[in-house]
């Protein structure tokens, strides 16, 4: 399977990205959990966008995870 690096955009890592797998049909997963210092607990949830620019994709923040 192929890798790429998707823009984080909003919430504490906006402007850093993440590389991630991509699915047998070349999509990413549908969202990204940044883990916080207490881990899933204190994670924030980012959703996939498509864009057309950068590359197609980018990861945008949705919030905390609920507790």
């Amino acid at each position: 399977m192929a890798n790429v690096e998707i823009l984080l955009v909003g919430g504490p890592a906006d402007g850093d990205s993440v590389v991630v797998e991509l699915d047998p049909s070349g999509r990413p997963p549908l969202t990204f959990y940044q883990q916080g210092g207490d881990g899933l607990a204190d994670a924030t949830v980012y959703e996939i966008e498509t864009v057309t620019e950068p590359e197609g994709w980018i990861y945008r923040w949705r919030g905390q995870v609920p507790a």
